[in-house]
């Protein structure tokens, strides 16, 4: 007699353990994908947006005038030009208090960049933890699955005279289904964390090169009564 060896025969016939085991192992994939798929759509928008302010930064338009700009865009700006209001900001706050000295000038802006810098990306970070855990994790709960399952079999089969391959065989495909999940869970886990990380380290080199930038166009700047130009 034929036995039905489909997927969803065998979870359905497979002891409570395993099947709890898979549900678990399918919403942590679920879950994961929507991480995914929200994490792609982010850093597309935080490189859009920091391109588009990298532009307008060096179009040759005022500081002044970039830094109102970034006041009424506040809701919508991005990682770049947030970084840059946070150091304008400090540092005209240090100028209206008739601070002169060079060095604490730039060192309260770098501070202020340094602390938005570090907001910026622990934003965009988000959910990587997340997949992190679900990579490394899920294989171990599937073997979990697996294990129990494939001794729930051989539980089973001891009451039995004869042991063929063909008791044998559904119980063991059944435990071995969980394995099966437990890589379908982790394997897009660990490559979309990779390649976010790839992504976060480039945008975070570029977000450190425009401290650096804007650090040394304040430096020349310092002569004046407020940066104009650049």
């Amino acid at each position: 007699m034929t036995q039905d060896l489909s997927i969803v025969s065998l979870i359905l016939h497979a002891s409570w353990v395993v099947q709890f085991v898979v549900v678990l192992l399918v919403g942590v994939s679920i879950a994961s994908w929507a991480a995914i798929i929200r994490k792609i759509g982010t850093l597309k928008k935080v490189q859009k947006l920091n391109e588009e302010f990298d532009r307008e930064f060096w179009s040759g338009t005022s500081l002044n005038d970039l830094f109102a700009g970034a006041a009424q865009n506040a809701k919508h700006s991005g990682a770049m030009e947030r970084i840059f209001a946070s150091g304008m900001r400090e540092y005209q706050k240090l100028r209206e208090r008739q601070i002169t000295d060079p060095g604490a000038l730039m060192d309260g802006a770098r501070r202020a960049m340094r602390a938005s810098y570090q907001r910026e990306l622990d934003s965009i970070e988000t959910n990587l933890s997340f997949l992190a855990t679900v990579g490394s994790v899920s294989p171990y709960v599937g073997l979990f699955g697996t294990v129990w399952g494939i001794m729930h079999a051989f539980t089973g089969l001891a009451a039995l005279e004869q042991v063929t391959l063909a008791t044998v065989a559904p119980g063991i495909a059944e435990a071995l289904v969980a394995t099966a999940i437990g890589l379908f869970a982790a394997i897009p886990a660990v490559v979309a964390y990779n390649r976010f990380t790839h992504d976060i380290d480039r945008i975070a080199n570029r977000l450190e090169t425009f401290i650096e930038e804007f650090s040394n166009i304040l430096q020349r700047n310092l002569g004046a009564h407020s940066p104009s130009g650049h």
